[in-house]
């Protein structure tokens, strides 16, 4: 294939929370390269993850939901959704099969997207839900009178329906022109980062609502056979940041039960992303209101 028939461009996924923007990124990569949680917020990086084939190199930018500002942290991770709209070649929109109607807090984003000239396309997730003999136009209809989208696709990124025809559809909308990363590459974001998102990710499975959005995950130590061949496993240490007391006692739970499954959850989660077998350690320590610091949120990596 010619240079000119090879396209690449950067595509950006926006939407209200819990929507399965992370999923829909999963099943396009045919890699785990982003979070998954059944609770909003649960990105909370702009993490660019990278499906290069042979016709075409799609670099997906994975953002942060839709969702109100109620402290710094919020503050960024809407910050972190309208940047990703600048300097894209497609935005993709994606919204939960059914009848829904845009939120409050979307109707600013879905203004600001419908007066780019960045194209779009309005993506229905979770279409396995759609219930029969509803047009997906007449869900769509809030949406699609204020996006004007190229186009509507009803997708499910758990049972892999339409997938490979959105992947096809968002080629044929890039420009053409060589890689921009190297093929090999999944995400720009180090193997550090991942394992932060994969630890915080188990937070978000198995606590309670108060408790996974005022947690911070930091790796300490990040050892790896491949960086250091004198050992046989990773070692991974990694402190979780509460604000309260009260928060702390529930990750570690009674008799550190919570903690150690946490752990184990996260540890399998990291062998199968790194392909060696993994020592987790983990800590809990309390550090009041960071979520409202700038100078934690920067040490977190949530702020510029």
């Amino acid at each position: 294939m010619t240079q000119e028939e090879h396209r690449s461009g950067l595509v950006t996924l926006v939407g209200r929370p819990n929507v399965g923007k992370s999923s829909i990124v999963n099943s396009l990569v045919r890699e785990k390269v982003s979070i998954v949680s059944e609770r909003p917020q649960t990105t909370r990086n702009r993490v660019r993850c990278i499906d290069s084939s042979e016709k075409a190199q799609i670099v997906f930018v994975d953002t942060p939901g839709v969702y109100p500002a109620r402290n710094r942290l919020g503050e960024f991770l809407l910050d972190e959704a309208r940047l990703a709209l600048e300097a894209v070649d497609l935005i993709l929109y994606v919204v939960e099969a059914g009848p829904f109607s845009p939120e409050p807090e979307e109707k600013s984003l879905l203004g600001l997207i419908g007066a780019l000239k960045t194209p779009s396309l309005l993506v229905a997730n979770k279409a396995d839900k759609l219930k029969e003999g509803v047009p997906l136009e007449v869900v769509l209809q809030p949406y699609i009178g204020v996006l004007h989208p190229l186009e509507t696709l009803p997708v499910s990124a758990k049972t892999g329906f339409n997938i490979d025809l959105l992947r096809d559809k968002i080629i044929a909308t890039l420009p053409t022109g060589p890689s921009l990363f190297p093929e090999d590459m999944l995400m720009d974001h180090p193997e550090r980062f991942l394992a932060e998102e994969l630890i915080r990710e188990q937070v978000f499975r198995l606590t309670r609502e108060e408790v996974p959005h005022g947690v911070a995950v930091q790796v300490e130590t990040f050892k790896t056979p491949f960086e250091y061949p004198e050992r046989n496993k990773a070692l991974i240490q990694a402190t979780l940041y509460v604000e309260r007391a009260s928060q702390k006692g529930i990750l570690i739970g009674a008799g550190g039960k919570m903690l150690k499954e946490i752990g184990r959850l996260a540890r399998l989660s990291l062998e199968s992303q790194l392909g060696c077998p993994v020592f987790l350690e983990l800590w809990v320590k309390v550090l009041p209101e960071w979520r409202k610091s700038p100078q934690q949120l920067k040490r977190f990596g949530y702020g510029r």
